[in-house]
């Protein structure tokens, strides 16, 4: 696929991402590579300018990431964002130390004056809030650079050498925090590094589709489906490439939320593809039964769902391609290059040892969550599978606290019901970034009636996040919670006490187990 490219140059920083994010809203495609990419790797790439991130170090120690010097040779613009910045001061003769005094260390929101006349804040306000996070101070600047903003404490809060391209903020623009700092990103891309803004959905599905078609030939495809957002776009893709050529397995574990399997199926009965459907409830139930674990409840889900898929694959006989629903974060956070290994993926190195297929296909691997959704659409999938919201793996039984029963599941998914159907009717959905029932171990004494009932405690889970990196808990309004509350407790069996989960992430994380 020919797109103009930036690179997003990485060094550690906890935005990496988010970074690629911004750039890709505005149009323009990017990939994320570790700094220990060799420079004529990067130069293959032909990009049209660089973006350096944030990072925990301080430039000026001996063990602290570097670039090759020539990087900044290639006539190729580059914006260094926080130690990007201090980075691109150091190599090229300015000097960076520790901050001496609290003044110069700069944390959180502050308020930064811009100098309009360059390119970097063209056509923004004179000043605004910039999120910022360094405890390092550019004591002297390179020649040729000038300063474009300050604040307060910092003289230098922004550096710019127009001539070369070359700017450097000691901010984080990618942040939702610092006012104005997408169109600060779009600057960079449309005044300095003239970028066309030639990254579209529509784009990528045209060019997906061919490249697909090209890849397979005549051959078969088989993609186990499980329901989730990225495996349905993917099904979708390779249907509109491949037609019958594709095979879909959704394995129905029954650890899925009401009505989620059926959902799946009438989104693809229509499609040009064999659709099949494995009913597998009862062996992941037997298999989970007694398991109170989270950890051992994921291994066994995850081991089962292969077997089942395995004997599912051998009925349908070679294959020449395996198809995977993985996406772009997948990849950075399994370790792209030298980068660190955030998490590993199932989707990232865990295949099938006995499914007999010629070779891997991944048609979603340069795609971020939002972009999948996007293709999703562009593809004619329907809205409720598209902005289904983030699910485990594991499905429900890690929303299950403790051992794992049919009729705790079926509770849960009655409680979830009521409540993903009241935060809907209340216009929260799109509000909320996540929402979800935990049904607990815990039961307490409660009064129905003219009877004392011993009932299990469901907690609600919901919180508001632009990133999935950090979140903070939903302020759901009274009422809401009130009629959510009340249905629960009266239309399903075994519940007699609702909590609300009031925690932020950090320090907990979105899902309990």
């Amino acid at each position: 696929m020919s797109h103009q490219t930036v690179i997003v140059l990485d060094f550690g920083g906890q935005y990496n991402q988010l970074i690629a994010r911004r750039v890709r809203e505005c149009g323009v495609y990017c990939e994320v590579r570790p700094y220990t990419t060799p420079l004529a790797e990067l130069k293959a790439m032909e990009p049209i300018g660089f973006l350096f991130t944030g990072g925990p170090n301080s430039v000026y120690l001996e063990d602290a990431p570097h670039v090759d010097p020539a990087i900044f040779e290639l006539g190729v613009p580059v914006l260094g964002i926080c130690y990007g910045c201090q980075l691109m001061a150091h190599t090229l003769g300015g000097r960076v130390t520790a901050a001496q005094d609290d003044a110069a260390r700069e944390y959180g929101k502050t308020e930064t004056f811009y100098d309009t006349a360059c390119p970097l804040f063209k056509g923004l306000p004179e000043s605004g809030v910039s999120w910022m996070s360094h405890g390092d101070y550019m004591e002297r600047v390179p020649e040729g650079f000038t300063l474009a903003a300050r604040s307060k404490a910092c003289p230098n809060v922004a550096i710019a050498d127009v001539r070369r391209g070359f700017y450097g903020v000691q901010y984080h623009p990618e942040v939702n925090h610092t006012e104005n700092g997408l169109q600060m990103i779009r600057n960079f891309l449309y005044e300095v590094c003239k970028a066309r803004g030639d990254w579209t959905m529509e784009d990528y599905k045209r060019t997906a589709v061919a490249a697909i078609r090209e890849k397979v030939g005549g051959g078969r495809v088989l993609l186990a489906l499980s329901g989730g957002v990225d495996s349905s776009v993917c099904a979708a893709l390779l249907a509109e490439a491949v037609g019958e050529q594709l095979t879909c397995v959704f394995v129905d574990h029954g650890l899925m939320r009401k009505d989620e399997g059926n959902e799946v199926q009438t989104a693809f009965q229509s499609w040009a593809m064999n659709f099949v459907r494995v009913d597998a409830e009862a062996r992941f139930l037997e298999r989970l039964a007694g398991v109170t674990e989270p950890e051992r409840k994921r291994k066994i889900i995850g081991a089962e769902f292969i077997r089942v898929f395995e004997e599912e694959a051998k009925k349908i006989g070679a294959v020449d391609f395996l198809a995977q629903g993985t996406i772009y974060p997948d990849v950075i956070e399994s370790g792209a290059g030298k980068a660190a290994v955030i998490k590993s993926h199932h989707n990232v190195g865990g295949l099938p040892d006995h499914v007999d297929f010629k070779e891997i296909i991944e048609p979603l691997r340069l795609l971020f969550k939002d972009e999948v959704r996007q293709l999703g659409r562009e593809l004619g999938l329907p809205e409720y599978l598209v902005s289904r919201q983030p699910f485990p793996g594991p499905g429900l039984a890690i929303r299950v606290i403790g051992d794992l029963t049919k009729e705790k599941l079926d509770t849960l998914r009655e409680a979830d019901a009521i409540y993903r159907q009241e935060i809907g009717d209340a216009g929260l959905a799109g509000v909320i970034g996540q929402y979800f029932a935990v049904l607990t171990n815990t039961r307490s004494v409660g009064v129905m009636g003219d009877g004392r009932t011993y009932d299990y405690t469901l907690a609600l889970r919901a919180v508001t996040t632009s990133d999935f990196m950090t979140a903070d808990w939903a302020r759901i309004p009274y009422p809401v919670l009130d009629r959510i509350s009340t249905r629960i407790v009266n239309e399903v069996p075994g519940i007699n006490r609702i909590c609300y989960d009031i925690t932020s992430k950090p320090p907990a994380t979105i899902e309990w187990e």
